[in-house]
């Protein structure tokens, strides 16, 4: 690889500039991937500069409170004490970056189409400060060729006149390096996970190495930017399918009184050739519910069919339904109608101990339990207002649980596992309770009928 780089002089200043901490790196996106990213940079070494268009977000760094609970304000604290760090809304200062590192959303359309408005907006703000000496990084999940053949173009199309002349792998530098954040795990930070660098050319992919290697343990360089982008929407789709293939099993041992938790925990005794997965109430994140619809919208456009990964699709997004009919049914073995029963969900979030709530299922069951004439409440200690989401703005608050608070309800749902949630408060007081998570079964025998799985 450093052959490469000896016919490229602009490509040895920067690598030069790198190696030695001269470089100072820009983080488009301040979110759940570009916030700890520019963390991990900064501590390399390197003058670390954050833009995003969220003004409050800037706010929030300057005076070092942190918007991300789960990854504490010592981190934001950091950020804001050092004077190799800034952030802003001022994507006119992108030319003062030798790297930009691009963390922006990648959501779908109306109609699970792709949407790279955000994608294409930071490379049109990276094109009109273009300059030599620049590498240029994608971090969000895509299909194959967006970097290619819709991010390079964009950014080469926005160009100033004065630099018409630069050119992707001689002047400039282009890569794709997967995100791969799992907010709340402990053991997995940005700077342990694994990370794949891809380039359009073997020089990008040298300097990206390079640059990443400098906050983050592992880097690995692989063939090519569409490797890179392939890799990460494989990663995401076996994630996907598994989980959509035990929620399926899930269903069938359900209606033969066998519990799948159970059957998991056994399976997973087999030292090989089985990984456990486990059942929901349907999928959250950014990640497993929207990527691999890039992947089946690209597949449509070759004229290839995804039927796998449709099917896990259709088998997940159903699973709020399922579990709001299970709800239906253990309320009716008591008597009562959904239509004015008083429902209360533990957990907003998609997943436990984060204040994350992107794609979670709990939105659907909230939603489709009120349009059955329930009264629900949720309650989660992470988020104490339900924010406004792609598809359902709810317009509630928290509630705080208590023993008096849980015997108002005929039901209790719960939709995340929270470590902060009273588990046996939960299960001493409330009338009824249909778990998601299998977060009460240490309390099976004292909750007897009141316990029901879904």
């Amino acid at each position: 690889m450093s052959k490469t780089l000896s016919r490229l002089p602009i490509a040895q200043t920067l690598l030069q500039k790198i190696t030695s901490n001269q470089a100072t790196v820009g983080i488009i996106g301040l979110g759940y991937v570009g916030l700890p990213l520019a963390h991990a940079m900064h501590q390399s070494g390197l003058k670390t500069i954050g833009f995003d268009i969220d003004p409050g977000k800037i706010r929030s760094l300057r005076r070092g409170a942190n918007y991300l609970k789960h990854l504490g304000d010592e981190l934001t604290q950091t950020l804001a004490s050092s004077d190799r760090f800034e952030a802003t809304t001022e994507f006119g200062r992108l030319g003062e970056c030798d790297a930009v590192i691009v963390c922006v959303p990648t959501p779908l359309g109306p109609h699970r189409e792709p949407d790279l408005r955000y994608v294409l907006a930071a490379a049109e703000d990276i094109g009109q400060t273009l300059r030599a000496g620049q590498l240029i990084s994608l971090e969000s999940t895509t299909y194959p060729r967006t970097t290619r053949d819709e991010f390079l173009p964009a950014i080469l199309e926005a160009r100033r006149d004065d630099a018409r002349s630069l050119e992707c792998g001689q002047d400039f530098f282009v890569a794709f390096s997967p995100e791969r954040e799992d907010p709340g795990r402990g053991d997995h930070s940005t700077e342990t996970i694994s990370k794949l660098v891809g380039g359009l050319d073997d020089a990008s992919t040298l300097l990206g190495v390079t640059l990443y290697s400098k906050g983050i343990q592992t880097v690995i360089p692989v063939p090519s930017a569409e490797i890179a982008e392939s890799a990460k929407l494989l990663e995401n789709i076996f994630r996907a399918v598994n989980i959509a293939l035990i929620n399926e099993v899930k269903v069938v041992l359900d209606s033969m009184n066998i519990d799948v938790w159970d059957v998991v925990r056994a399976a997973s005794t087999k030292p090989f050739g089985y990984m456990p997965f486990f059942p929901g109430p349907g999928l959250g994140g950014h990640c497993i519910p929207i990527d691999p619809f890039y992947l089946t919208w690209k597949a449509k456009e070759m004229g290839q069919p995804t039927r796998f990964i449709e099917l896990a699709g259709e088998i997940n997004t159903d699973m709020p339904r399922r579990v709001v009919e299970k709800v239906m049914l253990r309320l009716n073995d008591r008597g009562k109608a959904i239509r004015g029963s008083k429902i209360l969900v533990l957990g907003l979030a998609y997943k436990p101990n984060v204040d994350d709530s992107r794609e979670s299922p709990s939105f659907e069951l909230i939603a489709q339990m009120k349009e059955l004439g329930a009264k629900v409440d949720y309650s989660d200690p992470h988020i104490p207002v339900a924010p406004r989401v792609r598809k359902h703005d709810l317009h509630l608050s928290s509630i705080p649980i208590s023993p008096n608070r849980l015997r108002e309800y005929d039901c209790v749902l719960v939709a995340t596992h929270h470590d902060a949630f009273d588990w046996p408060m939960v299960a001493t007081h409330s009338k009824l309770v249909v778990d998601t998570r299998d977060a009460l079964r240490a309390f099976k025998g004292l909750m007897g009928e009141r316990l029901t799985h879904a």
